[in-house]
């Protein structure tokens, strides 16, 4: 499936409905780009923990290992996504 978008000025673009559906990317999912040297970019969701779907007692450990493989843009972005979720769900309750 081919799809075409235009990068916008800030440098973003939106994922294809069809293409998330059909790949099952979901709202908040860990988005990863990886640049080859044919100019593709590929992109894979991330899976943080093993257990993160089952219960909430996911290890600190393999959290804060995955965070400190980030660049600091990365780990800024990831704050920042998880302050929105933190209060989201202050907000729920």
């Amino acid at each position: 499936m081919q799809m075409f978008r235009i990068l916008g000025k800030r440098g973003r673009v939106t994922i294809p409905l069809e293409i998330r559906q059909a790949v099952g990317f979901k709202t908040n999912d860990v988005i990863s780009f990886t640049a080859d040297d044919n100019n593709t970019v590929t992109l894979k969701r991330e899976k943080i923990c093993d257990n993160c779907k089952g219960t909430q007692s996911a290890k600190d450990d393999e959290f804060l290992n995955f965070l400190d493989k980030l660049s600091e843009e990365q780990q800024r972005e990831a704050l920042i996504h998880l302050s929105v979720k933190w209060a989201e769900r202050k907000g729920d309750k």
